[in-house]
C-alpha cells in the first residue's frame, strides 16, 4: 500500500495537480474536514476496507469527480455507492495513461508540437495538513522548490548511493517520510517498507545501509539491547555494563579533546585552561582506549552486527533522549539527530558525519538560517542566549491554505518562521571544548502548548485538559509527556470531591475525614478514564500536588492561565521519576 501510495503522489505533482495526504486512521469528520476545507475533487484510497469506511459520509456531504483505489479490487467495495462517481483501480488509471499517450502519438498532427503548460518552481506541490484541523484547520502549502530543495541538500546529512537500501517505517503521507522517500528515489536507493512488528526480522533481513525514524524506535532498540544484556548470565551481564560505563566515559573524553562539546557561555575559556583541558582529556581518553575497542571487538560489533544499519540511521520528528543518543555513540553505531517541522519541509538542521555534536540538531542546511529572539521583546538574542528559535530560507512553506492570518502570525515581513521550540545557538569558540562545535542548534522543547511524544505525534493538551476538568475530583490539570513515549499529568485534586466519592464507593469508612495517596491516585486515573476515553490519546503516570496554581506562586498569570513551562520546571524531577 506504501508503494501505491508513493507513486501516485509523485503521479499527481508530476502533472500539476496538488495532493492533500492524510493517515487513514484519522476520523472520518477530521478527513471530511481536510477535504472540503482543501477544495479537493477527487478522492484516493488506500484499500476497499478503507473506502467502506468512508463512502457513505462523503458520498453525502462532499463532491466527487472519481475515485481511484490504489489497492484490492473494486468487487470488494460497498453496493449503495454514488453510481455518478467513477471509481478507477490504480492499474485501470495506469492503462488508462498509456492509451492516452499512444492515442496522442498516433493522432493526424502527432508531428506538430505540442505546448504543454510547465510546472513552475513555486507552484504548490502538495498540502499537509497539521494537527490543529478540528475547528480551525491549519493546510500547509509546500512548494516544488521546498521540495527539491530538501532532495537536492539531504545528501550532506545521509550519504546515500545507488544500491543502497533505505529502511522505512513512517506513515507515507507525513512530510518527514515524503521527503526522505523523495530524497532516497533520487539517489537511485532501493526502499524497503516495514513496521514496528517487523522492524527486528526486517532489519535481519536486509541489512540496510540506511533507515530515518522516530525517536521511540530508537528507544525501542535500545531498551531490547539492555534487556538481552539483564537477562545474560551474571558474568556477561558485569562484563558487557562495565565495558559500556567504560566507553560511554573515553566518548566523553573524546568529546573534550575533539572540541565537540555543547557550551552557552558567550566568553571562550584561556588558552592556558584549554590546552591544560586537552591534555588531560587525552590522558584519560589514551588510557580508557584499549578497554573500549576490546569491547567494541567482544560486544558492540555484534550489536551492531544485529541491528544491521551499516551507514547511518537518522533520527526526527521529536527529541532523541540523551541517553539513548550517549549509548549508541558509545558502542560505534551512527545515530544522527535532525530537526523540522511540516511547515519547512520538514528538515532545516541535521547532524552530518563527522561533525556529529551530541546533544544537538546539528547545523543549518544549505541557505537555512537560525536566529534566537526574547519571546516577549522578539529583540535577537547574542548565541548562548536561550529564546523562541526562529528560521529563515527556501524550505520555508508558501503559507497556510486560506489561512492569510495564521501565515502572518508564523512569518513575519522579512521571511522569519516562528517554529514555536526553545532554542540555542553555540557560540563559536576558537579555543576550548566548543571550539568546533560553534553554530550548532540546540533545541530544547516547545514554546507553544503542542505536545510531541517520542513517535513523532502531536497532541493538543487543551481538549484532554478541558475534558478531565470536567470531573468533580480535579480541580486544576496540566497535561504533560514532551518527547516521552505517552502522555501524563500533574494534577491538583479536590480533595473534597474526593473524600466523598471514596466514601460512597466505600474506598474509605464512611466516618474517614482522609484518604491516601494511593487510593487518591487510583481515584484520579479513573476519572480520567472516564472523562477523556474518547480522545485517541490516553493519560498515563499522573502526579498529584497538594497546593493549587496561583498567580502568587507564579504558576498562573495575571489572567488566570497556567504557566505550562513553570509547573513543568517546578516537579521537573517528580516529572522524570513519573516516566521510570
Amino acid at each position: 500500500m506504501s508503494l501505491a501510495c508513493s507513486r501516485s503522489s509523485l503521479g499527481m505533482m508530476a502533472i500539476g495537480a496538488i495532493n492533500v495526504v492524510r493517515g487513514s486512521r484519522s476520523s472520518i469528520e477530521e478527513l471530511l474536514q481536510i477535504y472540503n476545507h482543501s477544495e479537493s475533487v477527487a478522492l484516493a484510497v488506500d484499500n476497499p476496507e478503507m473506502f467502506n469506511r468512508i463512502a457513505k459520509p462523503f458520498y453525502l456531504k462532499s463532491s466527487i469527480r472519481f475515485i481511484i483505489l490504489l489497492w484490492g479490487e473494486k468487487s470488494c467495495l460497498v453496493s449503495e455507492g454514488n453510481k455518478e462517481v467513477p471509481i478507477f483501480t490504480f492499474m485501470e488509471v495506469i492503462h488508462l495513461g498509456r492509451e492516452c499517450r499512444k492515442a496522442l502519438f498516433e493522432c493526424h498532427d502527432a508531428r506538430q508540437p505540442y505546448k504543454f503548460e510547465a510546472i513552475k518552481s513555486d507552484d504548490i506541490a502538495t498540502l499537509v495538513y497539521t494537527s490543529g484541523t478540528t475547528g480551525n484547520p491549519k493546510g500547509v502549502m509546500l512548494t516544488h522548490h521546498n521540495l527539491l530543495h530538501q532532495i537536492k541538500h539531504l545528501t550532506d546529512v545521509a550519504p546515500a548511493e545507488v544500491g543502497d537500501i533505505f529502511l522505512s517505517m513512517l506513515p507515507p503521507w507525513h512530510a518527514y517520510e515524503r521527503a526522505c522517500e523523495y530524497f532516497i528515489f533520487a539517489r537511485g536507493v532501493e526502499q524497503i517498507y516495514t513496521t514496528v512488528r517487523n522492524l527486528k526480522d526486517d532489519l535481519g533481513r536486509y541489512q540496510p545501509q540506511l533507515m530515518v525514524s522516530v525517536p521511540l524506535v530508537y528507544e525501542t532498540l535500545y531498551s531490547g539491547i539492555q534487556k538481552q544484556i539483564s537477562t545474560s548470565s551474571l558474568i556477561r551481564k558485569f562484563v558487557a555494563l562495565t565495558f559500556i560505563r567504560i566507553s560511554l566515559g573515553y566518548m566523553e573524553y573524546k568529546r573534550i579533546y575533539e572540541g565537540k562539546c555543547l557550551t552557552s557561555n558567550q566568553k571562550p575559556p584561556s588558552f592556558l585552561y584549554s590546552i591544560l583541558d586537552l591534555i588531560w582529556a587525552r590522558l584519560i581518553a589514551a588510557i580508557l582506549y584499549p578497554i573500549h575497542m576490546l569491547a567494541n571487538k567482544l560486544v558492540y560489533s555484534k550489536i551492531r552486527s544485529t541491528i544491521g544499519i551499516s551507514k547511518v540511521a537518522i533520527s526526527g520528528g521529536g527529541s532523541l533522549p540523551s541517553h539513548v543518543d550517549k549509548f549508541f555513540e558509545a558502542i560505534g553505531f551512527n545515530l544522527q539527530n535532525g530537526y523540522g517541522l511540516t511547515e519547512t519541509s520538514p528538515v532545516i538542521a541535521a547532524r552530518r558525519p563527522g561533525c556529529d555534536v551530541i546533544g544537538s540538531v546539528g547545523y543549518p542546511i544549505k541557505h537555512t538560517e537560525f536566529k534566537v529572539v526574547d519571546s516577549e521583546t522578539g529583540e535577537i538574542l547574542p548565541p548562548g542566549s536561550k529564546g523562541i528559535l526562529k528560521v529563515r530560507g527556501p524550505p520555508l512553506m508558501k503559507g497556510y491554505y486560506k489561512n492569510p492570518s495564521a501565515t502572518s502570525q508564523a512569518i513575519d515581513r522579512d521571511g522569519w518562521l516562528n517554529t514555536g521550540d526553545i532554542g540555542w545557538i553555540v557560540p563559536y569558540h576558537s579555543t576550548g571544548r566548543s571550539r568546533n562545535s560553534g553554530g550548532v542548534i540546540v533545541v530544547e522543547g516547545r514554546a507553544k502548548d503542542t505536545i510531541v511524544l517520542s513517535s513523532g505525534e502531536n497532541v493538543e493538551p487543551g481538549e484532554l485538559e478541558e475534558a478531565a476538568l470536567r470531573s468533580n475530583l480535579i480541580q486544576q490539570i496540566v497535561v504533560i509527556g514532551q518527547d516521552k513515549r505517552r502522555l501524563g499529568a500533574v494534577v491538583v485534586p479536590n480533595k473534597e470531591g474526593a473524600l466523598k466519592v471514596a466514601r460512597e464507593l466505600s474506598i474509605i469508612d464512611s466516618k474517614s475525614s482522609d484518604i491516601s495517596q494511593e487510593k487518591l491516585t487510583s481515584l484520579i486515573y479513573n476519572e480520567l478514564r472516564t472523562w477523556t476515553s474518547e480522545f485517541p490519546f490516553q493519560i498515563g503516570p499522573i502526579l498529584l500536588v497538594n497546593d493549587p496554581f496561583t498567580i502568587d506562586n507564579g504558576l498562573m498569570t495575571p489572567t488566570m492561565k497556567i504557566r505550562r513551562d513553570r509547573v513543568m520546571a517546578q516537579f521537573k524531577d517528580q516529572i522524570e521519576n513519573l516516566y521510570k
